[in-house]
């Protein structure tokens, strides 16, 4: 029984003691958490434009679309830039397909099915056998599949296509959960504000880059083919960095300082080999305030953020009237805002944190605070700048660069509350935050059926509920340390306690049973 419990520690000792493992650490000098967040920004990056390349190839993937005058007017309609007299049609040789917008719109959705349904295994799957592979190989198949997408399309249709998107985003479900459990192994307490900016900044430049190489590839009626032949072949370049410079953890690099591994092993807060043997503590996460209020912000923050990726091009276009081309550039600035944003206030807070000015708790609650009520106040006022085109983009990209502050509050947070437990509980936030991805969209276009100024207004003011809302959950219910779930063995269990315990029975049994033999 003994020989078993000590198995793998004594794999990880001979693999430590390894002469060439000593060599590569003594010799290396670049520290390896910034090339781990450098390399996940990058993976970030890929996954964020696998993700939208359907939302720009499909424009020239459907045989035509029409520009006609619209059915209904707006009295507080902007002028436009375009000319409604005329009916255009726009033809392109490797357009092939039929679809309506019901099933365009359909197609668009399916990645976010997939998505949704690989949160909780992909949580499960890092706990269980590290982060690496599975963060890894779910991109992998994301980027393989994203590959193959013009062969598979245009062999079965939309039929196929659907069905190809759902088994993309179940590809991508495990990103998160994975890297926030490979996050709590390697970001130190101070540096995670600029860590996390960092890393999930790459998501940004996804939704900056995506559109504009995309349209570089599709411009002068190219095949929509090249769309996703580049960023499936950059998905798999990204796989052979992630393969050879990162792991799981620290102590099974190969070539980590000794100083880093010691410094990293030290700050770094860990539970005993044999928590990993525990069942995951739903039944106390479930009942945990700090994990719903990080959920409940994560749902308000997501549904400001869905709204401007998916409904800012359609309202600089149907409302402020701006050209096609125009409003495709105009689109990526909030997300230039918010990336350099982010970085900013991480340096920020973990240079008060350093100093002492504030606590951590009291961080998280004030960045949080900055990216909850910031944007939201923000995107009211674009609102009710009526056809000020300036003044209204010029609060979509304000609002947005102070949703960057998100990623120094809530979204590191869970590093702090369950480092042990990192990637489960991102996979229990993201699994049901996932639904204002496909819940908003479809609200925002039952809310604005001729896409009016007042209509979008009404759009908005929902969003404003929804990120005031929820920083007023978090803030109240929040913690700023480990709770007591993550590590039992440590902690203990709270008072009251009536739920049954948190720890395999094995192991009660096991210790039982090495006493009796020191007895002997």
């Amino acid at each position: 029984m003994e020989n078993l419990l000590e198995n793998k520690d004594t794999i990880r000792s001979s693999k430590k003691n390894s002469s060439i493992v000593s060599l590569l650490r003594s010799c290396c000098f670049i520290p390896q958490r910034y090339t781990f967040a450098i390399v996940a920004l990058i993976g970030l990056c890929n996954a964020f434009t696998m993700r939208t390349t359907l939302n720009i190839a499909i424009t020239q993937m459907v045989k035509q679309r029409r520009l006609g005058r619209g059915k209904h007017l707006d009295p507080d309609a902007c002028p436009s830039d375009m000319v409604f007299n005329t009916t255009t049609f726009i033809t392109n040789p490797h357009a092939i397909f039929n679809w309506e917008e019901k099933t365009q719109g359909l197609l668009l959705s399916g990645f976010y099915y997939g998505y949704f349904c690989t949160q909780i295994l992909g949580g499960f799957l890092a706990l269980k056998f590290g982060s690496k592979w599975v963060l890894g190989i779910g991109l992998l198949s994301t980027a393989i599949f994203t590959f193959l997408t013009p062969i598979i399309t245009r062999t079965g249709g939309s039929t196929w296509l659907f069905i190809l998107r759902i088994v993309e985003g179940m590809g991508e479900g495990p990103t998160m959960p994975a890297l926030a459990h490979m996050m709590a192994r390697w970001i130190p307490p101070h540096e995670r504000s600029i860590l996390s900016a960092i890393i999930f900044g790459g998501g940004q430049f996804g939704n900056i880059f995506g559109p504009i190489i995309s349209g570089i590839l599709l411009d002068k009626a190219r095949d929509w083919a090249y769309v996703f032949y580049f960023f499936g072949a950059f998905g798999l370049f990204w796989f052979t960095l992630w393969s050879l410079l990162c792991y799981s953890e620290p102590n099974e690099h190969p070539f980590i300082s000794k100083k880093e591994l010691q410094y990293l092993n030290q700050i770094l807060p860990r539970a005993k080999e044999s928590n990993k043997r525990d069942p995951v503590p739903w039944k106390a996460i479930i009942r945990s305030p700090p994990a719903w209020a990080m959920l409940a912000c994560n749902v308000g923050h997501d549904w400001g953020l869905y709204t401007i990726i998916s409904d800012l091009p359609k309202y600089t276009h149907d409302v402020l009237k701006f050209n096609i081309a125009t409003a495709g550039i105009l689109s990526g600035l909030p997300f230039m805002a918010m990336t350099l944003c982010a970085t900013i206030f991480g340096i920020i807070c973990d240079f008060g944190i350093r100093k002492k000015w504030h606590s951590v708790k009291t961080a998280r609650k004030i960045y949080t605070s900055i990216a909850g009520t910031g944007p939201a106040i923000f995107i009211i006022l674009a609102s009710y700048s009526g056809c000020n085109r300036n003044a209204a983009m010029v609060c979509f990209i304000i609002s947005m660069g102070l949703m960057g502050a998100y990623y120094s509050g809530m979204k590191v947070n869970v590093l702090e509350v369950a480092p042990n437990y990192a990637g489960t509980l991102t996979s229990f936030i993201n699994t049901v935050s996932t639904l204002a991805g496909i819940i908003t969209p479809y609200l925002t276009g039952l809310l604005t059926p001729d896409s009016t100024l007042i209509q979008w207004r009404t759009a908005f003011w929902v969003c404003f509920a929804m990120l005031v809302g929820s920083n007023i959950i978090y803030c109240i219910w929040m913690k700023g340390e480990q709770v007591w779930w993550d590590d039992v063995r440590k902690h203990g269990y709270p008072p009251g306690w009536k739920h049954g315990s948190l720890i395999r029975d094995e192991e009660t049994k096991s210790s039982q049973d090495v006493e009796l033999i020191e007895k002997i």
